[in-house]
């Protein structure tokens, strides 16, 4: 074979052997973060869900209304807050 050649193996088989220690380094690293990015992934579903219904946050608020009507007016003020807020919480996130 040509020395050439077998110089090019030669790297890189220890290229290779590199590689897979980056590559296990990599994992242990990324191990520690996997609780706390499942939590945000979550957090951020959550919130995605919000954002296409919003009349369940509109409900959520509303609900309470029929079980005492005389506060009805409060309620009407901190939903319509509410709504406003979705609003542009959607455009900013449009927009960005």
């Amino acid at each position: 074979m040509n020395k050439r050649l077998i110089r090019v193996a030669e790297r890189r088989a220890l290229l290779l052997a590199k590689i897979a220690g980056q590559r296990e380094d990599l994992g242990r690293n990324i191990e520690v973060w996997g609780r706390p990015l499942t939590m945000v992934d979550r957090g951020l579903a959550a919130l995605r869900f919000v954002a296409h219904h919003p009349a369940w946050i509109l409900g959520s608020v509303f609900a309470p209304t029929a079980l005492q009507p005389g506060r009805l007016g409060s309620w009407l003020r901190r939903g319509a807050a509410v709504f406003q807020l979705v609003g542009r919480l959607r455009s900013a996130r449009s927009r960005g």
